[in-house]
């Protein structure tokens, strides 16, 4: 499991930021497909909110690993010494609490084999008739989406020349805007944790509720976010 620990300076002075690539007009425009996400990520009728955030979250799991397969290679130990999104380091926590400092690629390797952990099993993502799906699901389904998201951003920040270089920034664009209004359409992000990349968040899905449209706030959020390193 993955625990936030306090924000906090690390007495140097911070890092000058790199460009953003992600951010640049003709990239964030480059998608797979035009399909409106919105309307896409509404419950359907007739069919259980459980069963719904099921099917969903399996599936974002398998597209989010396919997607980090295409960089693996470059997201090595020496690479890719700390998991880090911008300014934002994360740490893994194991079983016990016990915070387990560790390379973007032992991080990764810890958020997938957990979550195929879960996704498989029966007691928590039940797929037999009649099995129940338990009462702490859907802070399951909040906390695999906080490693998925992680993942994501990681990509983005670390590895999108990459992801250019083999053409696939459309795929991950695509995959990001359905994602993220996914989560959104059913609360299952906190702000505060994908306040470091609301600058992209922006740009592809817009302000607020909806996608496309553009807003006020989340960009300069994120910005004063970024003006020391944190830990997570």
């Amino acid at each position: 499991m993955t625990r936030k620990s306090k924000a906090k300076p690390n007495g140097k002075k911070p890092v000058a930021e790199e460009k953003k690539v992600y951010l640049e007009p003709e990239y964030t425009k480059s998608r797979i497909t035009d399909f409106g996400f919105k309307e896409l990520v509404v419950l359907p009728r007739e069919i259980d909110l459980n069963e719904w955030l099921a099917s969903n979250t399996t599936t974002f799991f398998h597209h989010v690993n396919l997607q980090y397969s295409t960089i693996s290679e470059f997201c090595t130990g020496e690479a890719c010494q700390t998991m880090a999104v911008c300014n934002t380091q994360y740490y893994w926590y194991d079983e016990r609490g016990k915070k387990v400092k560790c390379t973007a690629p032992q991080y990764v390797d810890f958020v997938m084999s957990s979550v195929q952990k879960l996704v498989t099993d029966e007691d928590v993502f039940p797929t037999k008739y009649g099995r129940e799906f338990p009462s702490s699901f859907e802070s399951l389904v909040k906390k695999i989406c906080k490693y998925l998201f992680h993942v994501l951003a990681h990509i983005y920040s670390s590895h999108f020349k990459e992801t250019l270089a083999l053409e696939l920034h459309g795929h991950l664009n695509t995959l990001y805007v359905h994602f993220i209004l996914f989560a959104r359409e059913f609360n299952l992000l906190d702000p505060k944790e994908t306040a470091v990349m609301d600058d992209l968040t922006e740009v592809l899905c817009g302000s607020g509720g909806g996608g496309g449209r553009g807003g006020g706030d989340g960009a300069g959020g994120a910005a004063g976010a970024q003006n020391h390193v944190k830990e997570r």
